[in-house]
């Protein structure tokens, strides 16, 4: 693939110079605070209290009911605060902040929360750590930005009194990284995953091969990765790949996230840097030079050849093994290069390994072309509103995943001036980004068909950590509020003035996003 309005938000608060003031020591200023107002992305329902709030200091405890998101939370807040900060299990008489996983109403379902802040203390309740962690993720947002700093830095820290009750639309929010064109190694993919799960992002789907490079080490398959990875686009004498280590490595920290990892190995097409590795995947026999271009559609495994199943049965079988999440991600676009009907009987083929080995087929929306299984998901990536097979094979049960290209593509160029991305999809700038519904977006496609939402980030011209992030963002953080917040939160003029209140905390951050004109950024930020 080349070439997201729940309840309204009701608010009770006392303002000063935008944001939420509460109860403070004597002496002390009120804190500076993105309030209720300014989270993303937007709760479900939210209602502040006015001249309320807690205040953490040295002496707060973390209760909780989960260990880890506990000691997620400590970690943040111990960096920026210096409070020692102790994670204890949760008490019969909550105080401090307490995670409990108790007391939430069933509505909020895995990932969702209920959070309560009074003078106090904090509760976050939730029916699941997943619950727990992305009410986590709000709390962050209630505290001044500096607290994401990874120095310590000056108090006070507080948090304004109030209510939150939320949980996600979709049940599938996911960014993909393109680490075949360009490589990125484990610790710039844990940035990632970092920046991603702010904003309640819970898939990471990671687009492992493609013609310029194969990003996998795979056993019995050992060139793939030392022949097959040593290019990428531009470059004839660099590449990299992933140990099996490297990759369970990157599936545990996103894990510890909440993120499922969906690896992709794009087939019959996009396929060079394999062909190139090993010649009998050819029908020739002859293996092609390795690629360093951009070009597409011009590769594709030799799909008559009883070989080219031996190697995918490996290939999938062994990523099934090292992947604890449910999908496989198979590709399946643009693959002019293979016959429509031999397309359809290879698509065929692989849905019946991927499920030999326990998973669900994630495919590019092209899969529909052939008979999809009733586990298999297309992913929408076209420009168009209105595709005939997708919604036919929606309508007999196909989930979708949404990613229209000129929506959801972060590799797409803001404006005309932007030094990286590209243009064939359009200019995409954040508020167009934001500006549609994933629930009803495609003709004949109902909302119940819909899974979810996806911001794929194709690495042509993208290179560095901070490429990454001046592509991602601030149209990520849009996506995700399209896949997480009500239909009717979806409003753009009170969007990008919770998206500008983000400005600082990227700032302490260091992430390098794109200060688009559209969104009122606070001075400094």
């Amino acid at each position: 693939m080349r070439f997201w309005r729940g309840s309204l938000i009701v608010l009770s608060m006392a303002l000063v110079g935008g944001t939420l003031t509460g109860a403070v020591p004597a002496g002390a200023a009120a804190a500076p605070s993105t309030a209720f107002t300014k989270v993303v992305p937007a709760p479900v329902r939210a209602t502040a209290t006015a001249g309320v709030s807690y205040q953490i200091r040295s002496d707060t405890v973390i209760s909780t009911d989960s260990a880890p998101v506990g000691e997620y939370l400590a970690t943040v807040l111990r960096r920026s605060t210096g409070f020692p900060l102790p994670v204890r299990p949760a008490s019969a008489a909550p105080h401090g902040i307490a995670l409990l996983l108790s007391g939430a109403p069933d509505s909020v379902g895995d990932e969702g929360y209920q959070l309560d802040v009074t003078g106090t203390g904090v509760v976050l309740r939730a029916r699941r750590p997943a619950g727990l962690f992305t009410g986590v993720q709000t709390l962050r947002q209630l505290l001044p930005s500096t607290v994401e700093s990874s120095t310590v830095q000056r108090g006070p820290w507080t948090v304004p009194g109030g209510h939150v009750l939320d949980h996600p639309r979709f049940a599938y929010r996911g960014a993909m990284l393109d680490v075949a064109r360009h490589f990125f190694g484990v610790a710039q993919v844990e940035r990632y995953i970092d920046q991603i799960a702010l904003y309640k992002v819970n898939h990471l789907h990671l687009h492992l091969a493609d013609d310029q490079g194969w990003r996998i080490d795979i056993t019995g398959w050992e060139r793939l990765a030392s022949y097959g990875g040593g290019t990428q686009v531009g470059d004839p004498n660099h590449g990299g790949f992933y140990t099996q280590a490297d990759y369970q490595a990157i599936v545990a920290y996103a894990a510890a996230r909440f993120i499922t990892v969906v690896p992709e190995i794009d087939m019959p097409g996009h396929t060079n840097a394999a062909l190139a590795s090993y010649a009998e995947l050819n029908c020739d026999g002859k293996a092609p030079p390795r690629y360093t271009g951009t070009d597409v559609g011009f590769s594709s495994l030799c799909v008559s050849k009883d070989i080219t199943y031996k190697f995918l049965d490996d290939v999938l079988g062994q990523l099934a093994a090292l992947t604890p999440g449910p999908y496989l991600h198979i590709g399946g676009d643009e693959a002019q290069s293979t016959k429509p009907a031999d397309y359809a009987m290879f698509i065929n083929r692989v849905q019946q390994i991927v499920t030999a080995h326990g998973k669900a087929v994630l495919g590019w929306h092209d899969v529909v072309h052939a008979t999809p299984l009733p586990s298999t998901v297309a992913q929408f990536w076209d420009t168009t509103t209105s595709d005939a097979a997708v919604a036919s094979a929606a309508q007999h049960g196909t989930k979708l995943v949404m990613s229209p290209a000129n929506h959801a593509y972060l590799d797409m160029k803001y404006n005309a001036q932007t030094p990286l991305g590209q243009d064939w999809a359009g200019l995409t700038d954040v508020k167009k980004a934001y500006g549609w519904d994933p629930g009803a977006y495609l003709s004949g496609v109902p909302a119940s068909a819909v899974l979810g939402v996806e911001g794929p980030l194709w690495t042509e011209t993208i290179v560095t950590s901070a490429d990454i992030e001046f592509m991602a963002f601030p149209r990520l953080p849009a996506l995700a509020e399209l896949g997480w917040s009500p239909a009717s939160t979806h409003s753009w003029s009170a969007f990008r003035n919770r998206l500008a209140a983000q400005g600082p905390r990227w700032k302490v951050l260091n992430l390098k996003y794109y200060h688009s004109t559209q969104v009122p950024w606070p001075a400094g930020a």
